[in-house]
């Protein structure tokens, strides 16, 4: 059979059969998950790379963890060697930026090329079950009385749920700089340190702390959201009285170095993804609300939250 009627007969299978045509220029995907297994970016990350497969735009996925410094470490090995590279993802989001404003580290996101905003979420504070402390006041008390007392436990300095305890502490009359944060390289440490007592309350998306509250063995007493999550009966910050608001939003980062063509390929790659079955089970499962913004929006909202971030950061007295 010559070539050209082989790929006629192809198609023509394809055409009338299950065989799909895309799978077959399907891509091995490589994802950098800058932070330790166990934690929001790493569930994102695994979430995505599944969706990816069940979509049928990847073939296989493999995933890379790479802790610490709010994800500047696992940013810094990506940028540095993967430029070109038209099949590489890397997960990152708000709790990055906060890394960037306080580290200021050499390598930052302007080596590296914007994909697409995925979802946004909102921290839950939990004490573990057995503490002294029952709600948000209990622990705002604590801490006027000696700051230094109360353990907060969460991702990396710069993190949301870091801003959202010295957001707390400038709002009640507490030093800011004095409060006593305990940063995490991964969500897996932090919830060891949590049920383990080491620290006192501990900050994170609902996602990472479900099964614990459901099981009882964390008690959540407020979550950093402006009306109480769907479904879910935890008290907000400002229904305790206090004006805090922050969200936490992640989204996808590609190599620097591409051309327009990779760069859009692996965009519709993505949205794709977020189209499947999968990962409408997976923003369900986590709670996760979908925030679907491609460039060039994400590039210029990622340039907006840096600076609002950083006046927010200022005006906690964190930098």
């Amino acid at each position: 059979m010559r070539r050209d009627q082989f790929i006629k007969s192809v198609l023509a299978l394809a055409a009338g059969s299950s065989l799909s045509l895309p799978s077959l220029a399907a891509a091995n995907i490589k994802m950098m998950i800058p932070a330790n297994p166990g934690g929001g970016w790493d569930t994102t990350g695994r979430a995505l790379g599944k969706a990816l497969q069940d979509s049928g735009v990847a073939s296989s996925v493999s995933y890379e963890n790479k802790g610490g410094a709010a994800g500047i470490i696992g940013l810094a090995q990506y940028a540095n060697a993967t430029k070109g590279d038209g099949n590489s993802l890397m997960v990152m989001g708000a709790v990055m930026l906060g890394g960037i404003i306080t580290g200021k580290p050499p390598v930052s996101l302007d080596k590296v090329t914007p994909i697409a905003r995925l979802t946004s979420e909102y921290n839950v504070f939990v004490v573990p079950a057995n503490s002294p402390l029952k709600t948000m006041k209990d622990v705002v008390e604590q801490m006027k009385k000696d700051p230094g007392s109360v353990k907060w436990g969460g991702g990396s300095r710069g993190s949301t749920e870091h801003i959202a305890a010295a957001m707390l502490a400038r709002e009640v009359g507490v030093d800011a700089t004095k409060i006593n944060y305990v940063p995490f390289r991964g969500g897996g440490e932090a919830v060891a340190a949590i049920l383990g007592g080491n620290v006192t309350v501990g900050g994170s998306g609902y996602s990472e702390f479900q099964q614990y509250i459901e099981t009882g063995k964390m008690r959540p007493i407020a979550v950093t959201s402006a009306k109480r999550l769907k479904g879910i009966d935890i008290p907000t910050m400002i229904e305790q009285g206090y004006n805090i608001d922050i969200g936490n939003w992640r989204g996808v980062y590609a190599p620097a170095g591409l051309t327009a063509a990779q760069r859009k390929a692996l965009t519709d790659m993505v949205l794709k993804a977020t189209k499947s079955k999968s990962w409408t089970e997976s923003l369900a499962k986590n709670n996760w609300t979908p925030a679907w913004m491609p460039n060039p929006e994400f590039d210029d909202f990622v340039d907006r939250e840096f600076a609002s971030l950083r006046a927010t950061m200022v005006k906690a007295g964190m930098i």
